[in-house]
């Protein structure tokens, strides 16, 4: 075998090892934006990046007509979709720690205000006790890290 066929025949197996690479990373970050983040990526989202991520899984699990309100003026709903003949306004907090009783108002008002049946907070995190005392009060659902977790492992 001559230098030259041996250069040939290296040049075409980097090619095609290069390519290969390619492909495998290509593949890698389409399933990572088609199929969801993890939990893990879930805390590291910036707050409107977390509204599209619930979406998606809201219309994973089964929602419909289901839509990211804008960002600024929104009542303080991020979410409205509806499943079963029932409309929801869903307000999504992605935070470092619990959340508190204002999310709970705020989605309770925002409910109204779109002329929704359900209202529902959906985070990345848990809720405070007066949060939780004030949805049980004001009929508005509560979806913790634990039930957003759930509904991934479903998906």
């Amino acid at each position: 075998m001559q230098l030259t066929d041996l250069t040939t025949l290296i040049s075409i197996t980097i090619s095609i090892l290069l390519i290969f690479l390619f492909l495998a990373g290509a593949l890698y970050v389409i399933r990572r934006v088609r199929y969801g983040r993890s939990a893990e990526t879930m805390d590291e989202m910036e707050g409107h990046e977390f509204e599209y991520f619930c979406a998606d899984l809201l219309e994973k699990q089964g929602f419909t007509e289901v839509e990211v309100t804008r960002g600024s003026g929104d009542f303080g709903v991020d979410i409205l979709a509806e499943k079963d003949g029932v409309t929801y306004a869903v307000q999504c907090k992605r935070y470092h720690g619990p959340v508190g009783v204002d999310a709970v108002l705020k989605t309770y008002a925002g409910r109204d205000y779109y002329g929704r049946m359900v209202g529902a907070v959906m985070t990345n995190q848990y809720f405070t006790s007066p949060a939780v005392e004030a949805a049980g009060k004001l009929r508005i659902l509560l979806w913790d890290r634990g039930f957003v977790d759930s509904m991934m492992e479903e998906e």
